[in-house]
């Protein structure tokens, strides 16, 4: 039995543990929120080293990613640190992987059209994988980084401005404190607070990560395509009440939920028996081949 731990930022309340079987290997793997605080998060990844075989850092990135230049965050860094001996991953590597498939898998296995759609990226810079593969699709993107974090009211619509925008902004931005643009703790478990709705309402798709998506989302998203990861059932919910039509989740369901992609991640290093900075795309591809891991595609319109 291996063992998977992700420590998380997150809130306590979206706690959740799973036994599942992976290539023949029986995994046990759980999910651990600190509400919000990194000295707790410290404690317990100093606590776990050397005696788990993989960890998760969830609530948070290490790396951020915009084209081929990689911008570090501060206090990811600090938990990354914090981990001596057992191999520990943010869910970075698998992004840049596993969701660039999803996107490939939605349109040639199930035939999903995504040429010309608007999509709302929240999130491109903890995704670029997906961004990437989004735009290859033809989709007409808007990404919301800048226009959600930074309060810069300014879509960028544009793998290049994209860039530019991120190596202008984020040297600065990856110094802060990583709850200054990222809910964390309790404040995932807060009702939404809507924030330029208009980009929500304009969209077909919204894509990106679940927490900063929810933050400021509208009411009503009606008719609308949800393209993420991390749900509880109470999120699936959640959405089906506002509206959404379409819920894609990068990440196949485990005993009721969608675990992060660091859990995957963390899962995929213990199987491959390397540490981060050894495993390469190819690793990941391979074995995710074998594991033919689907992304969950729910019809929350039925009845």
């Amino acid at each position: 039995m291996k063992t998977i731990v992700s420590v998380s930022l997150g809130s306590s309340s979206r706690d959740h543990r799973a036994q599942i079987e992976l290539l023949g290997e029986q995994f046990d793997i759980s999910r651990e929120g600190m509400d919000g605080s990194i000295d707790r998060a410290l404690k317990r990844l100093r606590q776990l080293d050397g005696t788990v075989d993989a960890i998760g850092l969830g609530g948070i990135d290490v790396y951020l990613y915009a084209g081929t230049q990689r911008f570090a965050l501060r206090d990811g860094l600090r938990l990354l640190n914090a981990v001596k001996t057992t191999p520990v991953v943010d869910g970075s590597g698998l992004k840049n992987t596993l969701e660039r498939e999803a996107i490939e898998y939605l349109q040639r296995e199930l035939g999903f059209e995504l040429k010309g759609k608007r999509v709302l990226m929240v999130s491109a810079l903890d995704r670029f994988g997906m961004a990437q593969a989004l735009v290859a699709a033809g989709a007409d993107m808007i990404f919301g980084d800048f226009i959600f974090a930074l309060d810069l009211d300014r879509p960028v619509r544009g793998l290049d401005e994209f860039e530019e925008m991120a190596r202008k902004y984020l040297p600065d931005a990856c110094k802060l404190p990583f709850q200054f643009f990222y809910p964390t703790g309790k404040k995932q478990d807060r009702k939404p607070e809507p924030k330029y709705p208009e980009y929500y309402d304009d969209a077909d798709i919204i894509a990106g990560d679940f927490h900063f998506m929810r933050q400021y989302m509208p009411d009503r998203l009606d008719g609308k395509m949800v393209l993420t990861n991390t749900l509880t059932a109470n999120d699936v919910e959640e959405l089906r009440t506002r509206g959404v039509a379409t819920l894609v989740t990068t990440t196949p369901d485990f005993s009721g939920r969608s675990f992060g992609t660091n859990v995957v991640e963390a899962a995929l290093l213990a199987l491959l028996g390397k540490t981060w900075s050894e495993v390469t795309a190819a690793d990941y591809e391979r074995v995710l081949s074998e594991l033919k891991l689907r992304p969950r595609v729910v019809n929350l319109a039925a009845p």
